[in-house]
Protein backbone atom coordinates (compact mmCIF):
# COMPACT_ATOMS: atom_id res chain seq x y z
CA UNK A 1 0.00 0.00 0.00
CA UNK A 2 0.86 3.38 -0.95
CA UNK A 3 1.16 6.20 2.00
CA UNK A 4 0.40 9.42 0.36
CA UNK A 5 -0.47 11.84 2.70
CA UNK A 6 -1.54 15.81 3.07
CA UNK A 7 1.20 18.45 3.73
CA UNK A 8 0.67 22.42 4.46
CA UNK A 9 2.14 23.31 1.47
CA UNK A 10 4.29 27.20 1.29
CA UNK A 11 2.89 28.66 -1.81
CA UNK A 12 2.95 32.56 -3.53
CA UNK A 13 0.52 34.65 -2.60
CA UNK A 14 -2.31 34.26 -5.65
CA UNK A 15 -2.03 37.32 -7.00
CA UNK A 16 1.72 36.43 -7.55
CA UNK A 17 1.46 33.03 -8.69
CA UNK A 18 1.79 33.45 -12.88
CA UNK A 19 4.59 35.89 -12.31
CA UNK A 20 6.01 34.21 -9.39
CA UNK A 21 6.81 30.13 -10.65
CA UNK A 22 8.90 29.22 -13.33
CA UNK A 23 9.90 26.56 -15.63
CA UNK A 24 13.12 24.06 -14.29
CA UNK A 25 16.29 26.29 -13.70
CA UNK A 26 18.43 24.47 -16.47
CA UNK A 27 15.87 24.48 -19.18
CA UNK A 28 16.05 28.65 -19.54
CA UNK A 29 19.34 29.74 -21.74
CA UNK A 30 21.71 32.07 -19.43
CA UNK A 31 20.70 35.32 -21.56
CA UNK A 32 16.56 34.09 -21.41
CA UNK A 33 16.87 33.78 -17.60
CA UNK A 34 18.64 36.86 -17.04
CA UNK A 35 16.82 38.79 -18.65
CA UNK A 36 13.50 37.51 -17.05
CA UNK A 37 15.28 37.92 -13.10
CA UNK A 38 15.61 41.24 -14.62
CA UNK A 39 12.25 41.94 -15.52
CA UNK A 40 10.53 40.14 -12.71
CA UNK A 41 11.34 40.44 -9.23
CA UNK A 42 8.94 38.32 -7.91
CA UNK A 43 10.42 35.58 -10.56
CA UNK A 44 11.37 32.37 -8.36
CA UNK A 45 14.72 32.63 -10.58
CA UNK A 46 15.54 34.92 -8.15
CA UNK A 47 15.30 32.00 -5.17
CA UNK A 48 16.97 29.27 -7.53
CA UNK A 49 20.21 31.91 -8.29
CA UNK A 50 20.62 33.97 -5.57
CA UNK A 51 24.04 35.41 -7.07
CA UNK A 52 21.80 37.45 -9.71
CA UNK A 53 21.29 39.72 -6.83
CA UNK A 54 25.35 40.59 -6.52
CA UNK A 55 25.99 39.92 -9.88
CA UNK A 56 28.02 36.99 -8.32
CA UNK A 57 27.84 33.51 -9.72
CA UNK A 58 27.81 31.21 -6.48
CA UNK A 59 28.28 27.51 -6.32
CA UNK A 60 28.69 24.76 -3.25
CA UNK A 61 27.70 25.33 -0.19
CA UNK A 62 27.58 29.16 -0.43
CA UNK A 63 25.03 29.01 -3.14
CA UNK A 64 22.78 27.05 -1.02
CA UNK A 65 23.08 28.85 1.88
CA UNK A 66 22.00 31.96 -0.17
CA UNK A 67 19.15 30.28 -1.45
CA UNK A 68 17.79 29.48 1.79
CA UNK A 69 18.45 32.96 2.41
CA UNK A 70 16.26 34.22 -0.26
CA UNK A 71 13.38 31.62 0.20
CA UNK A 72 13.43 32.92 3.48
CA UNK A 73 12.92 36.69 2.39
CA UNK A 74 10.12 35.37 0.07
CA UNK A 75 8.08 34.25 3.11
CA UNK A 76 8.68 37.58 5.46
CA UNK A 77 7.56 39.89 2.32
CA UNK A 78 4.51 37.60 2.18
CA UNK A 79 5.18 36.46 -1.41
CA UNK A 80 4.97 32.89 -0.56
CA UNK A 81 2.62 31.79 2.35
CA UNK A 82 1.94 28.80 3.82
CA UNK A 83 -1.42 26.52 4.10
CA UNK A 84 -2.38 26.79 7.39
CA UNK A 85 -3.79 23.16 7.70
CA UNK A 86 -2.67 20.04 5.51
CA UNK A 87 -3.76 19.77 2.27
CA UNK A 88 -4.14 17.63 -0.87
CA UNK A 89 -3.97 20.09 -4.04
CA UNK A 90 -5.09 18.72 -7.24
CA UNK A 91 -3.70 20.14 -9.98
CA UNK A 92 -5.04 20.46 -13.79
CA UNK A 93 -2.77 21.67 -16.56
CA UNK A 94 -3.84 21.68 -20.41
CA UNK A 95 -1.37 22.55 -22.20
CA UNK A 96 -1.10 24.12 -26.23
CA UNK A 97 -1.68 21.34 -27.81
CA UNK A 98 -5.11 20.77 -25.92
CA UNK A 99 -4.11 17.60 -23.36
CA UNK A 100 -5.03 17.84 -19.91
CA UNK A 101 -2.82 16.18 -17.06
CA UNK A 102 -4.49 16.18 -13.70
CA UNK A 103 -3.75 14.36 -10.49
CA UNK A 104 -2.70 15.36 -7.22
CA UNK A 105 0.35 16.90 -4.90
CA UNK A 106 1.07 15.33 -2.35
CA UNK A 107 3.77 13.77 0.64
CA UNK A 108 5.34 10.16 -0.45
CA UNK A 109 6.81 7.97 1.80
CA UNK A 110 10.68 7.83 1.65
CA UNK A 111 9.77 3.84 2.72
CA UNK A 112 8.17 3.46 -0.37
CA UNK A 113 10.64 3.87 -2.28
CA UNK A 114 12.76 1.95 -0.28
CA UNK A 115 10.21 -1.05 0.11
CA UNK A 116 9.73 -0.92 -4.07
CA UNK A 117 6.18 0.49 -3.71
CA UNK A 118 7.81 3.16 -5.67
CA UNK A 119 9.06 1.64 -8.92
CA UNK A 120 11.66 3.31 -10.56
CA UNK A 121 13.17 2.53 -14.14
CA UNK A 122 16.16 4.87 -14.28
CA UNK A 123 19.90 4.44 -12.75
CA UNK A 124 21.23 7.42 -10.76
CA UNK A 125 23.93 9.09 -10.55
CA UNK A 126 25.75 8.92 -6.93
CA UNK A 127 27.63 12.28 -7.64
CA UNK A 128 24.35 13.97 -8.58
CA UNK A 129 22.30 12.31 -5.62
CA UNK A 130 24.98 13.39 -3.35
CA UNK A 131 24.94 16.75 -4.70
CA UNK A 132 20.93 17.39 -4.74
CA UNK A 133 20.84 15.47 -0.76
CA UNK A 134 23.58 18.42 0.31
CA UNK A 135 21.17 21.14 -1.71
CA UNK A 136 17.74 19.75 0.37
CA UNK A 137 20.09 19.58 3.52
CA UNK A 138 20.70 23.36 3.43
CA UNK A 139 17.77 25.24 2.03
CA UNK A 140 15.47 22.57 3.87
CA UNK A 141 12.70 22.65 1.22
CA UNK A 142 12.06 21.05 -2.59
CA UNK A 143 9.63 23.52 -4.83
CA UNK A 144 8.93 21.48 -7.78
CA UNK A 145 7.30 17.54 -7.24
CA UNK A 146 8.40 14.24 -8.47
CA UNK A 147 6.38 13.10 -11.11
CA UNK A 148 4.58 9.92 -10.16
CA UNK A 149 2.01 7.94 -12.03
CA UNK A 150 -0.37 5.03 -11.47
CA UNK A 151 -3.15 2.90 -12.75
CA UNK A 152 -6.94 4.26 -13.83
CA UNK A 153 -8.53 4.92 -10.47
CA UNK A 154 -12.43 5.81 -11.14
CA UNK A 155 -13.14 6.82 -6.98
CA UNK A 156 -9.82 9.25 -7.39
CA UNK A 157 -11.42 10.80 -10.92
CA UNK A 158 -14.63 11.31 -8.50
CA UNK A 159 -13.06 12.93 -6.40
CA UNK A 160 -11.31 15.38 -8.43
CA UNK A 161 -14.30 15.55 -9.88
CA UNK A 162 -16.11 16.84 -7.31
CA UNK A 163 -13.05 19.35 -5.90
CA UNK A 164 -12.85 21.59 -9.61
CA UNK A 165 -16.78 22.38 -9.58
CA UNK A 166 -15.79 25.22 -7.54
CA UNK A 167 -13.47 28.23 -8.45
CA UNK A 168 -9.53 27.11 -8.68
CA UNK A 169 -7.37 28.94 -6.25
CA UNK A 170 -4.83 29.42 -9.01
CA UNK A 171 -5.78 29.91 -12.78
CA UNK A 172 -2.88 31.23 -15.30
CA UNK A 173 -1.58 30.53 -18.08
CA UNK A 174 2.10 30.92 -19.20
CA UNK A 175 3.62 32.27 -22.15
CA UNK A 176 4.18 28.82 -23.45
CA UNK A 177 0.39 29.31 -23.64
CA UNK A 178 -0.11 26.29 -21.04
CA UNK A 179 -2.63 26.93 -18.54
CA UNK A 180 -2.53 25.85 -14.89
CA UNK A 181 -5.31 25.33 -12.19
CA UNK A 182 -4.72 24.62 -8.13
CA UNK A 183 -7.59 23.74 -5.51
CA UNK A 184 -6.36 22.97 -2.35
CA UNK A 185 -8.51 20.08 -0.63
CA UNK A 186 -8.91 20.06 2.99
CA UNK A 187 -12.45 19.10 3.43
CA UNK A 188 -11.81 16.08 5.71
CA UNK A 189 -14.27 13.11 3.78
CA UNK A 190 -12.24 14.70 0.34
CA UNK A 191 -8.64 14.33 2.60
CA UNK A 192 -10.07 10.40 3.71
CA UNK A 193 -11.08 9.26 0.36
CA UNK A 194 -8.08 10.30 -1.50
CA UNK A 195 -5.35 8.91 1.49
CA UNK A 196 -7.54 5.42 1.25
CA UNK A 197 -7.63 5.45 -2.74
CA UNK A 198 -3.82 5.62 -2.69
CA UNK A 199 -3.57 3.62 0.27
CA UNK A 200 -5.29 0.78 -1.86
CA UNK A 201 -2.71 1.44 -4.75
CA UNK A 202 0.11 -2.41 -4.46
CA UNK A 203 2.09 0.37 -6.86
CA UNK A 204 2.97 3.17 -8.22
CA UNK A 205 5.84 4.24 -10.83
CA UNK A 206 8.26 6.87 -10.93
CA UNK A 207 7.39 9.22 -14.19
CA UNK A 208 10.13 11.75 -14.24
CA UNK A 209 12.23 12.78 -11.29
CA UNK A 210 14.63 10.13 -10.12
CA UNK A 211 17.51 11.90 -8.91
CA UNK A 212 15.13 14.23 -7.04
CA UNK A 213 13.63 10.96 -5.55
CA UNK A 214 16.55 9.31 -4.58
CA UNK A 215 18.39 11.98 -2.99
CA UNK A 216 15.08 12.69 -1.21
CA UNK A 217 15.60 9.48 -0.14
CA UNK A 218 19.29 9.74 1.06
CA UNK A 219 18.32 12.78 2.96
CA UNK A 220 15.95 10.98 4.89
CA UNK A 221 18.42 8.04 5.75
CA UNK A 222 20.69 11.17 7.33
CA UNK A 223 17.90 12.39 9.13
CA UNK A 224 16.91 9.19 10.73
CA UNK A 225 20.95 9.09 12.34
CA UNK A 226 19.79 12.64 13.76
CA UNK A 227 15.83 12.96 14.51
CA UNK A 228 14.23 16.03 15.33
CA UNK A 229 12.09 14.98 17.71
CA UNK A 230 8.11 13.05 17.22
CA UNK A 231 6.05 15.02 14.76
CA UNK A 232 9.14 16.52 13.16
CA UNK A 233 9.42 13.52 10.21
CA UNK A 234 9.04 15.47 7.15
CA UNK A 235 12.22 14.34 5.50
CA UNK A 236 10.82 11.36 5.23
CA UNK A 237 8.30 11.96 2.67
CA UNK A 238 8.96 13.98 -1.01
CA UNK A 239 6.90 16.37 -2.44
CA UNK A 240 5.11 14.06 -6.05
CA UNK A 241 2.51 15.15 -8.39
CA UNK A 242 0.62 11.84 -8.63
CA UNK A 243 -0.98 11.46 -12.46
CA UNK A 244 -3.54 8.85 -13.91
CA UNK A 245 -0.80 7.12 -16.14
CA UNK A 246 -3.65 7.53 -19.08
CA UNK A 247 -2.54 11.23 -18.97
CA UNK A 248 1.40 10.84 -19.11
CA UNK A 249 2.76 11.69 -22.64
CA UNK A 250 5.70 9.77 -23.35
CA UNK A 251 7.92 11.35 -26.16
CA UNK A 252 11.57 9.66 -27.73
CA UNK A 253 14.37 11.24 -27.92
CA UNK A 254 16.99 11.34 -31.07
CA UNK A 255 20.56 9.97 -30.54
CA UNK A 256 22.65 11.55 -32.82
CA UNK A 257 26.11 10.45 -33.21
CA UNK A 258 29.04 12.70 -33.75
CA UNK A 259 31.28 10.12 -36.18
CA UNK A 260 31.04 6.39 -38.19
CA UNK A 261 33.81 5.49 -35.95
CA UNK A 262 36.22 5.40 -38.69
CA UNK A 263 33.93 3.73 -40.80
CA UNK A 264 32.37 4.71 -44.80
CA UNK A 265 29.44 5.23 -45.20
CA UNK A 266 28.97 2.07 -47.34
CA UNK A 267 31.10 0.32 -44.59
CA UNK A 268 28.20 1.23 -42.44
CA UNK A 269 25.40 0.12 -44.19
CA UNK A 270 26.72 -3.10 -44.58
CA UNK A 271 27.70 -3.97 -40.63
CA UNK A 272 23.63 -2.71 -40.29
CA UNK A 273 22.42 -5.20 -42.70
CA UNK A 274 23.21 -8.31 -40.34
CA UNK A 275 20.44 -7.06 -38.39
CA UNK A 276 18.53 -4.65 -40.12
CA UNK A 277 16.16 -4.39 -43.70
CA UNK A 278 17.14 -1.27 -44.47
CA UNK A 279 15.55 0.98 -47.77
CA UNK A 280 16.72 4.19 -49.02
CA UNK A 281 14.13 6.86 -48.34
CA UNK A 282 16.04 9.34 -50.12
CA UNK A 283 15.33 12.94 -49.28
CA UNK A 284 12.02 12.44 -48.30
CA UNK A 285 12.00 12.74 -44.24
CA UNK A 286 10.95 9.61 -42.73
CA UNK A 287 9.86 9.10 -39.00
CA UNK A 288 9.38 5.17 -37.60
CA UNK A 289 5.85 4.24 -36.71
CA UNK A 290 6.39 0.57 -35.09
CA UNK A 291 8.02 -0.92 -32.28
CA UNK A 292 11.46 -2.26 -33.62
CA UNK A 293 11.44 -0.01 -36.20
CA UNK A 294 14.55 2.79 -36.47
CA UNK A 295 14.64 5.87 -38.87
CA UNK A 296 18.15 7.20 -39.72
CA UNK A 297 19.38 10.12 -41.24
CA UNK A 298 22.57 9.57 -43.15
CA UNK A 299 25.18 11.85 -45.59
CA UNK A 300 21.96 14.13 -46.71
CA UNK A 301 19.53 10.55 -47.02
CA UNK A 302 16.89 8.97 -44.50
CA UNK A 303 16.91 5.12 -44.24
CA UNK A 304 13.98 2.90 -42.69
CA UNK A 305 16.11 0.09 -40.56
CA UNK A 306 13.68 -2.64 -39.60
CA UNK A 307 14.48 -5.66 -37.22
CA UNK A 308 15.04 -8.98 -38.53
CA UNK A 309 13.40 -10.82 -36.41
CA UNK A 310 15.06 -14.22 -36.50
CA UNK A 311 18.61 -12.35 -35.15
CA UNK A 312 17.21 -11.35 -31.80
CA UNK A 313 15.69 -13.23 -28.73
CA UNK A 314 14.32 -10.96 -25.89
CA UNK A 315 15.39 -12.41 -22.81
CA UNK A 316 13.64 -9.77 -20.47
CA UNK A 317 11.34 -6.43 -20.76
CA UNK A 318 14.88 -4.29 -21.20
CA UNK A 319 16.29 -6.18 -23.78
CA UNK A 320 12.84 -5.33 -26.06
CA UNK A 321 13.23 -1.89 -25.19
CA UNK A 322 14.15 0.02 -28.49
CA UNK A 323 16.09 2.41 -27.05
CA UNK A 324 18.15 -0.56 -25.54
CA UNK A 325 17.88 -2.67 -28.99
CA UNK A 326 19.63 0.95 -30.73
CA UNK A 327 21.96 0.69 -28.23
CA UNK A 328 22.54 -3.49 -28.39
CA UNK A 329 22.77 -3.51 -31.99
CA UNK A 330 24.19 -0.20 -33.59
CA UNK A 331 25.77 2.23 -30.63
CA UNK A 332 27.84 0.40 -29.05
CA UNK A 333 29.27 -2.78 -31.42
CA UNK A 334 28.96 -0.71 -34.72
CA UNK A 335 29.68 3.47 -33.51
CA UNK A 336 31.86 2.57 -30.47
CA UNK A 337 29.39 4.03 -28.23
CA UNK A 338 30.99 2.51 -24.64
CA UNK A 339 29.17 4.28 -22.01
CA UNK A 340 25.92 6.05 -23.28
CA UNK A 341 25.78 8.02 -20.38
CA UNK A 342 29.32 9.92 -20.72
CA UNK A 343 30.58 9.34 -23.98
CA UNK A 344 30.89 12.92 -25.65
CA UNK A 345 30.28 11.35 -29.04
CA UNK A 346 26.52 11.09 -28.65
CA UNK A 347 24.29 13.55 -27.82
CA UNK A 348 20.26 13.50 -27.42
CA UNK A 349 17.71 15.77 -28.30
CA UNK A 350 13.99 15.76 -28.21
CA UNK A 351 12.04 18.28 -30.59
CA UNK A 352 10.06 19.71 -26.92
CA UNK A 353 13.56 21.24 -26.39
CA UNK A 354 13.91 23.43 -28.52
CA UNK A 355 13.50 23.93 -32.74
CA UNK A 356 15.57 20.64 -33.30
CA UNK A 357 15.95 18.83 -36.59
CA UNK A 358 17.83 15.40 -37.26
CA UNK A 359 18.75 16.29 -40.76
CA UNK A 360 19.82 19.79 -40.27
CA UNK A 361 22.21 18.66 -37.18
CA UNK A 362 24.20 15.86 -39.79
CA UNK A 363 24.03 18.57 -42.23
CA UNK A 364 25.53 21.22 -39.76
CA UNK A 365 28.80 18.90 -39.59
CA UNK A 366 28.02 18.57 -36.21
CA UNK A 367 26.86 15.30 -36.33
CA UNK A 368 27.47 12.12 -38.70
CA UNK A 369 24.53 10.56 -38.38
CA UNK A 370 20.94 10.78 -36.57
CA UNK A 371 18.67 7.90 -35.25
CA UNK A 372 14.80 7.87 -34.24
CA UNK A 373 12.62 5.50 -32.57
CA UNK A 374 9.06 5.40 -31.48
CA UNK A 375 8.44 6.29 -27.87
CA UNK A 376 8.96 4.21 -24.90
CA UNK A 377 4.78 3.20 -23.72
CA UNK A 378 3.75 3.29 -20.23
CA UNK A 379 3.43 -0.79 -20.51
CA UNK A 380 7.11 -0.78 -21.04
CA UNK A 381 7.82 1.57 -18.79
CA UNK A 382 6.07 -0.35 -15.52
CA UNK A 383 7.56 -3.78 -17.38
CA UNK A 384 11.03 -2.64 -17.05
CA UNK A 385 10.19 -1.13 -13.65
CA UNK A 386 8.45 -4.67 -12.46
CA UNK A 387 11.41 -6.65 -13.61
CA UNK A 388 13.77 -4.12 -11.44
CA UNK A 389 15.61 -3.58 -14.32
CA UNK A 390 16.45 -0.17 -15.47
CA UNK A 391 16.33 2.08 -19.05
CA UNK A 392 19.30 3.36 -21.07
CA UNK A 393 20.16 7.04 -20.67
CA UNK A 394 16.98 9.31 -22.31
CA UNK A 395 14.86 6.40 -22.83
CA UNK A 396 11.70 8.64 -22.25
CA UNK A 397 11.03 12.17 -22.34
CA UNK A 398 7.88 12.77 -20.25
CA UNK A 399 5.06 15.54 -20.39
CA UNK A 400 4.12 17.21 -18.19
CA UNK A 401 7.22 19.48 -17.80
CA UNK A 402 6.44 20.98 -13.73
CA UNK A 403 7.23 24.22 -12.50
CA UNK A 404 8.79 25.34 -9.62
CA UNK A 405 7.44 27.14 -6.90
CA UNK A 406 3.67 26.54 -7.47
CA UNK A 407 3.79 24.39 -4.19
CA UNK A 408 6.83 24.19 -1.80
CA UNK A 409 7.33 21.07 0.63
CA UNK A 410 9.67 22.43 3.69
CA UNK A 411 11.65 19.94 5.69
Amino acid sequence: MADVRPFAAVRPARELVSIMVSRSYDTYLPSERNARMKANPFSFLHIINPGFKYQKKLSGQERFEMVRNRYLEFKEEGNLIQDPQPCYYVYQIIDRDGHTYRGIIAAVSTEDYQNNVVKRHEDTLAQRETLFTEYLHTVGFNAEPILLTYPPNDPLEEIMDQVVQVRAEYEFTTTFRDTHYLWPVSEAAHVKGIRSCFAAMQQIYIADGHHRCASSVRLAEQMQENPLGEGQDSYNFFMSFLIPESDLRIEAFYRMVKDLNGLSKEALLIKLDEFFRIENRGVSPYAPSKKHHFGMYLDGEFYSLYLRKFKVEFQDALQALDSQLLLDTILQPILGIKDPRTDKRLSYHSEREGKFNIKDAVDSGKFAVGFSMVPVNIEELKAVADEQLTMPPKSTYIMPKLRSGITIYEF
